[in-house]
């Protein structure tokens, strides 16, 4: 998870989909680059996240010139892809193999940054749900992996001509953590994400978690800041603050998130659009 070549690597190895893609650490490998990955997004191999260390390039001379810019560190090239949306799986695995997977997540990301993870049945197509739960397991189980575990998915435009080849899910990256994008288990499932951390680590039976209720869940970034109104936020049904204890707030920082809860998808969708229209939040 901290080298993206050894991460695409063990995608192959699980025959899961992800973009493709070339591993650039020499001048050759530079001049090797087929022209179908183009346009693409140079990414460093390491010290990446939160959209660091990428640089969108076009043709070949950019991508010559974004190589020198990133100090000609080793990096990973993928193919760019026509996106309709992105989404996460998180699943909880215990040394004696079994897995378990908290609901498919929804994810708008601005600017590299997790934005917006709505959860609730009919977020995606079921068979793409299933898919994603499906190569997720797959990717933890192939590495016999403990503890909870994050898989982010593009899922693309159906009619590209990307989806036709490669299919219309395909896998991002993952994160060997509680994930961003499961914070909203904390109030809208019956075990959270960091509950199910604790039971693989301590060795504790793994119950299949369950969603009580649609959930929207935003960002909160230091953007907002120095004096969000939390008041006329709070005052919302359904809403949960969480703060994260952070002393100074700055842009894109993460400082907190808000958990929206209703009983119909419609009600928590339209609770944290005024949620977000009170912090400042462009809508979604």
């Amino acid at each position: 998870a901290q080298d993206r070549a050894a991460e695409k690597a063990h995608f192959v190895k699980c025959g899961v989909a992800c973009a493709p893609f070339a591993v650039i650490e020499t001048v050759q490998h530079l001049a090797d680059v087929p022209a179908s990955l183009l346009p693409g997004i140079l990414k460093t191999s390491r010290m990446g996240y939160d959209g660091k260390g990428q640089v969108r390039v076009t043709d070949r001379a950019a991508l010559s010139q974004a190589w020198d810019d990133l100090q000609r560190v080793p990096c990973v090239l993928e193919k760019m892809l026509p996106l309709q949306f992105e989404c996460s799986v998180i699943v909880a695995r215990g040394a004696n193999g079994q897995c378990v997977h908290l609901p498919v997540q929804r994810n708008l990301h601005r600017d590299g940054i997790l934005a917006v993870t709505e959860v609730y049945e009919g977020n995606m197509p079921q068979t793409l749900a299933q898919r994603a739960v499906a190569a997720a397991k797959s990717i933890a189980n192939e590495m016999q992996y403990v503890g909870v575990l994050c898989v982010e998915f593009f899922v693309l435009d159906p009619a590209s001509a990307e989806a036709q080849s490669v299919g219309a899910l395909v896998v991002n990256e993952i994160a060997p953590r509680p994930h961003n994008s499961g914070h909203y288990s904390m109030d809208a499932c019956d075990v959270s994400q960091f509950e199910l951390q604790v039971r693989t680590l301590a060795g504790l039976p793994l119950t299949q978690p369950r969603q009580h209720s649609p959930s929207v869940m935003l960002n909160l970034l230091g953007d907002i800041w120095p004096d969000p109104p939390w008041n006329a936020v709070l005052a919302l049904p359904g809403t949960h603050l969480h703060l994260y204890g952070k002393a100074k707030a700055s842009k894109g920082r993460k400082m907190g998130h808000l958990t929206v809860t209703a009983a119909t998808v419609e009600q928590a969708r339209e609770t944290a659009l005024q949620a977000a229209q009170i912090l400042g939040i462009a809508p979604f």
